[in-house]
């Protein structure tokens, strides 16, 4: 494979500069993923938009979404990121662990979500009528089906962005799900 780093701010055109800077003020770093995107003159740009864009999911929503999908994916880099993410949103470790299971027993709601999350991407999108089912009768909308689709994607992305570069994790390492079990 490849060698890929990630890269640095002296390494990328104008346009990826101008967003490590605003990710350094809002972030503190620039994350090692990001800063692979920037490989791709464009890339980084749309993610980001594509990430950012509004939705109906709240910011906890979204992370039971990236950590149930991560970890189906075994992305070890979005997964470490995504802890750390679920801390920042009020998520104590044991349901971070949990969630990535693709279930949440603390919250009925939140585990029709993470139920979904997790078989679509298991499934590819060919998500069994009884999990869309459950998930529309725990007080989902068709709106929030359509963006946590959309979501999965999204994290998707990243996922596979790893997966292929293998860049360094930049965030604590996330504990290995199997060793919890």
């Amino acid at each position: 494979m490849s060698n890929f780093k990630p890269l640095k701010r002296e390494e990328v055109n104008e346009a990826n500069q101008a967003i490590f800077d605003n990710l350094e003020k809002a972030v503190g770093f620039v994350p090692n993923l990001y800063a692979t995107y920037a490989h791709s003159n464009n890339a980084l740009a749309n993610y980001l938009n594509f990430a950012n864009a509004k939705t109906s999911l709240n910011a906890k929503q979204k992370e039971v979404v990236n950590l149930a999908v991560s970890q189906v994916n075994n992305c070890e880099y979005c997964l470490a990121a995504h802890t750390a993410i679920g801390k920042m949103n009020g998520f104590t470790d044991e349901q971070i662990l949990e969630l990535r299971s693709g279930k949440a027993s603390f919250d009925s709601k939140l585990d029709a979500l993470a139920k979904f999350a997790k078989n679509v991407t298991e499934n590819r999108g060919a998500t069994d009528e009884e999990v869309v089912n459950n998930f529309l009768n725990n007080g989902w909308t068709k709106e929030n089906l359509i963006d946590a689709i959309v979501l999965v994607g999204d994290k998707t992305i990243s996922n596979y962005v790893h997966s292929t570069t293998k860049v360094p994790v930049d965030f604590p390492a996330a504990e290995p799900l199997d060793a919890t079990v």
